[in-house]
This record gives C-alpha cells, structure tokens and sequence, in this order.
C-alpha cells in the first residue's frame, strides 16, 4: 500500500515531535542527574493519581479501539495490576535507592568499596496494542523510579486509546520529562534508531529482532518483552476442574490476546476427552453467550481477525480436528469475535503450531509419558511463560528443573505477571532482561561501583619498580 502526501506528511510531523522531545529530555537530565528520593515519589504519584482519574475514559477508548473490550479486564489487567506495581515501586524506592556496600579484600584495605545505583538517563518504551495502558504505565514507573526521563511510542493499532493517554500524561508530566509520540512503521523505526539511554520494547519476535538491531548501532541497552508458544502442561496430578477454569481465565482474558496467554496444553493421551470437556464447561460458566457479551473482548483488527481464520483454514486443511465452544448458536458476522476453538491431531506443519498464536484458538497435543511432554517444549524456542497443572511435588520439581521459561505459573495462569516482588521477562526467543519491582529498577539503574581510600593507600606497595618486599610475599602467597 502506497502512503497518500498526507500520510507522509503526518509521519514527518510525528518524527519530527519524537526527536524534538528527545533532545528536550536529554538537556533536562543533563541538569538534574539523580533526582531525590522525594522526587521519584512524587512522580509515582502523579502517575497513580492520572490512572485513577482517566480509568473511565481508557476503558472507553480501549472498548471503541476494540469493537469491544472487556471493561472489568481493563479495570483488573491495565489498571490494577498498574496501580499496585507503582504502590510497590514507591513503597521500596528509598530501599532500593541506598549505595550498596561491598567487602574489600585485604590486599586493598583500609578503603570502603560501594555500589551506586544511577539514573540512566532518557529511556525509550514501544508499547504494543493489546494492553497499551499496562504496557506503557508499567514500564514508566519503573523508569521514573529509577530517576530517569522518558518517551512513550504507543501503537497505531489503538487511536482512540493514544488520544486519551497524550492527554493524560500532558496532564500529569511536562515534555521534557514523560512524552507521549504516535505514527506507523516509519516513526517506529526512527525510534528505535535513537541514542536511548535504555530501550524497552514489547511485541512481537520478529519486531523485536529488529529492534534490537537498530538499537544495538548505537550500543543501547535494551529490554525485550516478546512472547511465544506458552505451554500449559496437565498431568495426572492435576486437579481438571480447577485446571480448566484457570485455562479458561488465561486464554479467554482479552480474548487471547496476551504475551502470556496459554498457547498450547499438553496433557496425557487417555485424558484428551475429558480435558475437552471440562474446558467446555469452564469457558460456557464464564461466557455463557458471546456475541452481545461485553465480558469478552474482540480481536483488535480485521488484519489480526484474518489471520486467526487463516490458522483455521490451514489447520483444518491439514486434518486438524476443530472443536467451536459456540454455546449459544450465535452467528457471529460482522464482528470480530471469535469463540474459543479447541483444535487436536495437530501437526507440526499447521501454521497454528508454529506462531505465536494470539487469539482463543486452543490446541491441544497428548503426550505418553511427562518427559515426552518436555522434550516437547524443550524442541521449541523458549517461551515467556510455562504453565503446570499438577499437585505432585516431584511431578513440580521436575518440570522447573528440567525446562526453560521466561516465568512459571503453577496451578494457575497469567497471575505470576502481577508478583511485584518478582522479575518478569522472557529467555531466549521470548525476550531479553527484566522488569517489575526491584529488577525494574535495577535494569534502568546503572550500577557504578566506587572505591574510596583515604589518606592512607596500601597500594603504593606494588608501585614499580618491581621485585621489592610486597612483591615477593604476594607472588609467594597469593600467586604461588
């Protein structure tokens, strides 16, 4: 598709803002290198506060952006869980904040040796659209509690959404400390070619590449947030009922549409007709109905709709079997819903198994035995998030043990996101670094180590010329 002279105009505009902000942060950061535990406190502040007061208008906008979303799950997954992380971050600041003290070995005393965690500086954040609330605040808060500035790039994904947060942060934060920018692909890119003090990104593997690329041109740290294949793993252990309404929970919240959602069960052979079944009566207790339901939140897009139908198409091409959890015999035109759909004998030439698949579409693959299950996983690149349903310590032990994962939900689903006191972020193909709580802080904080001496300095000892007194008990002693 060829961009109109509008369209270009508008993406010069948006360039143009991006780089103006840019260079108004890096001379306010010049001019006040370690803000006060006060300060910090008091911009968490003005964050929560903001969140609070715009909670109505972004759950409008989100549910517009959408054709509908969920306002319980933008109230509970943007909102809360945001709300609580920067309580956390305010909470431990002046903790966190405090040098570190370091031993010092003998060969160097008497001297002190620290460690000082310093503001990095301007931190870029690329939010993506299924959760532009959470995915941007989150991130901010940490930066803001680390002492940094920072520029929000918000998908174009969800308009309505980005009006209402350039106005909220305008509100809340001068320019040159909190920016909000807008456009489409060219400004992402300029974005992240920019010389970022530290870059957080979330979305998808391939985007992600990219990114990383451009921003390793200039040696920017970056934090990938990406996503994958997240298995859910149920033994025989499992309590089914309990398991299923978990799965329901984390694959049917905004309708799929989550770095962490289930993408995939695993479960034992003799116990596939079963697990079909409890999800079934899981997911028709939560959502009896759908189509007029504004409990359950449509897929973002028409490119996003054709492409889970496109799995679908492909899956079923291939023999997959294809189970619709269509409760209530809606007909579902002219929206963009789509209903949970349970899909087995699957191959791992559909297409459904080899994306990240974004959307209610649920396979489930049968395993023998649980270390067949593992090699399973452990086959793939490595997800953000593993789930295990089973009651069995050793079975538990095992599985941590003897796989990879960005995090662990055990007996439950997307709720270790929402740990403050716990690092999120994935390994491998899932992502790079972490954030949340203290690792947030941590990750936007260079660590500068110090060591002080006073007026006596034992180092003089091994000053050449070489071969004096020190200098034999040392390679006498230490060396050998």
């Amino acid at each position: 598709m060829v961009a109109t002279a509008s369209q270009l105009q508008d993406e010069q505009h948006h360039i143009a803002h991006l780089e103006n902000v840019f260079a108004k942060q890096k001379a306010a950061f010049a001019k006040n290198l370690y803000p006060s535990a006060k300060q910090r406190s008091d911009d968490l502040d003005k964050l929560a506060a903001a969140l609070r007061k715009y909670k109505d208008e972004l759950a409008a906008a989100l549910h517009q952006d959408f054709s509908c979303r969920s306002k319980d799950e933008t109230l509970l997954a943007e909102i809360m869980v945001t709300l609580e992380g920067i309580k956390y971050n305010k909470k431990n600041l002046k903790k966190w904040m405090k040098p570190s003290k370091r031993h010092v070995s003998a060969l160097f005393a008497p001297a002190s040796n620290q460690v000082l965690y310093q503001p990095k500086g301007v931190v870029g954040i690329i939010a993506p659209w299924n959760y532009p609330v959470q995915l941007s605040a989150a991130p901010l808060a940490a930066a803001l509690a680390a002492g940094n500035r920072a520029v929000i790039k918000l998908s174009e994904f969800t308009p309505a959404t980005n009006e209402v947060m350039q106005r909220m942060f305008a509100e809340a934060f001068d320019e040159d400390q909190v920016a909000v920018v807008l456009g489409e692909a060219s400004v992402g890119a300029e974005f992240s070619s920019l010389h970022w003090d530290h870059l957080i990104f979330t979305g998808s593997t391939m985007v992600g590449r990219h990114v990383m690329s451009a921003a390793g041109k200039n040696l920017v740290p970056v934090t990938l947030e990406l996503g994958g294949k997240s298995p859910c793993i149920i033994t025989d252990n499992a309590s089914l009922q309990g398991a299923a309404e978990s799965i329901i929970f984390g694959k049917a919240t905004n309708a799929g549409q989550t770095c962490i959602a289930p993408d995939y069960i695993l479960c034992p052979e003799h116990m596939l007709g079963d697990v079909k079944t409890q999800i079934a009566q899981a997911y028709k207790k939560s959502y009896p109905t759908i189509k007029s339901n504004d409990d359950y939140t449509a897929i973002i897009n028409d490119r996003q709709f054709n492409r889970l139908q496109g799995y679908l198409t492909d899956a079923k091409e291939k023999g997959a079997a294809i189970e619709t959890l269509n409760h209530a015999n809606e007909d579902f035109s002219g929206t963009r819903k789509i209903p949970l759909t349970l899909l087995s004998n699957t191959t791992d030439q559909m297409q459904v198994m080899q994306d990240e698949i974004f959307g209610p579409l649920l396979p489930i693959v049968t395993y023998k035995s649980l270390d067949e299950a593992l090699t399973f996983v452990n086959e793939r690149p490595r997800p953000l998030a593993l789930y295990l349903f089973s009651h069995n310590s050793q079975e538990q032990d095992h599985v941590l043990k003897g796989t990879h994962a960005g995090g662990v939900a055990i007996n439950d689903c997307l709720s270790h996101i929402a740990q403050d006191d716990m690092p999120f972020g994935g390994v491998g193909d899932s992502g790079i670094g972490h954030y949340h709580g203290k690792e947030g802080f941590l990750s936007l904080s260079h660590a500068k180590s110090i060591h002080k001496k006073g007026r006596i300095n034992s180092g003089k000892f091994i000053y050449a010329p070489h071969g004096r007194l020190m200098h034999r008990l040392i390679y006498k002693f230490i060396v050998r």
